[in-house]
């Protein structure tokens, strides 16, 4: 997996037709943008939160809604780590 490094200013520039394509790493010590995997066309995010009870996809959402300043909701992926997310 290649994976670019983006800036958090550029997260935007990521969003097709207002759908949000993450691979997720959940688990990790803070939750971060790591970089854009092109062979998945995903944004790379570690998560600071652990896979269990939804607890990483309820803080890997707040993290983007609060990143992109504008409402997110998890579409599908709920059980794995390439996620779908809605740009409201």
């Amino acid at each position: 997996m290649a994976i670019k490094n983006i800036a958090s200013s550029d997260l935007l520039d990521h969003v097709k037709d207002g759908v949000l394509r993450v691979h997720a790493k959940p688990g990790k010590k803070k939750t971060r943008i790591i970089g854009f995997d092109d062979s998945k066309n995903a944004l790379v995010v570690e998560v600071g939160a652990r896979a269990e009870d939804n607890k990483a996809n309820v803080e890997l959402v707040k993290f983007l809604s609060k990143g992109l300043k504008r409402p997110v909701v998890l579409k599908s992926g709920f059980t794995g780590k390439d996620k779908l997310l809605i740009l409201g």
